[in-house]
């Protein structure tokens, strides 16, 4: 394998773990900067909306620039975003910065993708787009308690400092290890928004979508919950996220091995079925810390479960445009994760976070609709784009 996938791995653990590294924080940036903790949950939604839509645009209007070129430029705005972030003296300024890393991400998880299966031996392709995507979901679920510790240590303005250096060496590391990387072939968005009328993948996609709302419904906020319902302060907060982010990348595995050996379908449909049992039982063991750390180690396994055999499911439904219904996966997923932090918000502000895990369940349960659809439509089909 090509050591310079492992290199883009790196660039999108880095880039995505912006995404939802606020989500531990949000009560710190909250009282620093004078809003509430819907206002707070914007930030995660503002750059989940630009991550889902943003890129494909990007990719295409990108089309024609030579690709180490472009992701140096890109890491520079990502920098830039990160620096605006830090020095932010009010909460205009900082959703100034998530818009403009969020940009530039986009873009580069993206690029990493696409670039990884370019350098190296074709019979190594599907190795080297699983290591990046392992890079973008790692950034996801530990993003979050490694801004927790930072932020609590340091203050929420920490995590931010840490990831603007890490650019800056990836900045570097780009122009000193990279070969260059000519353009391919672009798939205009008309082609890719195409596919969808494919009602077996849409509802497919439209799983993924309710599925990570449902999740993102209570994740986002699972700080403020761990201390209204359970007094958890501090270390024990940090304890909490870092618990749960082992489980969810231990679950990716659990998930892809589990398709393997009863299939895509039985899969996708017991995960969202223990997903959901899980998100709608946690309000009720918050009395006892073991029970509820168990039942946490479910969700967070199941969080990240259904992925790869989605996925396979995407590919063995519409296997002549696989390389679209990865790239709308990705976006139904973050579209998921900004229309999920902002229900959660406003349940937050309307009622109680310890009401966000009925909402976040039933949102799943919704999923589970859509993922047996899918499954009872007829295939059809598609033409190549």
């Amino acid at each position: 394998m090509d050591k310079r996938v492992y290199f883009l791995m790196v660039i999108s653990f880095i880039v995505g773990m912006v995404e939802l590294i606020i989500g531990g924080i949000l009560d710190l940036i909250a009282a620093d900067l004078h809003v509430s903790l819907g206002e707070a949950g914007l930030l995660i939604t503002i750059f989940s909306l630009i991550l889902a839509i943003a890129g494909p645009i990007l990719l295409v209007l990108t089309a024609k620039v030579e690709r180490k070129q472009l992701t140096t430029v890109f890491l520079v705005f990502f920098f830039i975003g990160n620096l605006i972030t830090v020095f932010s003296p009010n909460y205009t300024i900082l959703f100034l910065g998530r818009i403009v890393s969020a940009l530039s991400a986009s873009l580069l998880i993206i690029l990493c993708l696409v670039m990884a299966p370019t350098i190296v031996d074709p019979k190594y392709r599907g190795r080297a787009i699983g290591i990046v995507s392992m890079g973008v979901s790692a950034s996801l679920v530990l993003g979050v308690p490694l801004g927790l510790i930072l932020g609590n240590s340091f203050g929420w303005r920490a995590p931010f400092v840490l990831i603007s250096l890490l650019a800056l060496l990836s900045i570097l590391g780009v122009i000193l290890f990279m070969d260059k990387v000519e353009p391919r072939p672009s798939i205009p968005l008309s082609k890719q928004l195409a596919s969808l009328k494919n009602r077996k993948i849409f509802f497919a996609q439209s799983t993924t979508f309710l599925f990570m709302a449902g999740h993102t419904t209570l994740y986002a906020y699972l700080t403020p919950f761990l201390k209204t319902t359970m007094g958890m302060q501090g270390t024990w907060v940090s304890a909490a996220y870092l618990i749960f982010g082992i489980a969810a990348v231990t679950g990716g595995g659990f998930g892809g091995t589990l398709a393997d050996l009863i299939g895509t379908k039985q899969t996708i449909l017991s995960v969202i079925i223990l997903f959901a049992i899980a998100i709608f039982a946690i309000p009720y063991t918050t009395f006892a810390l073991v029970l509820f750390l168990l039942l946490m180690v479910i969700w967070g396994m199941m969080s990240w479960a259904m992925s790869p055999a989605m996925q396979s499911y995407l590919i063995e439904t519409s296997p002549e445009t696989s390389d679209i219904q990865q790239s709308l996966n990705n976006s139904s997923l973050h579209f998921g994760i900004a229309i999920g932090s902002l229900i959660g918000g406003i349940v937050i502000g309307h009622f109680s976070v310890e009401h966000n895990a009925l909402v976040g369940g039933i949102l799943v349960l919704l999923s589970l609709g859509t993922a047996l659809i899918s499954m009872h439509e007829k295939a059809t089909v598609a033409k190549r784009m």
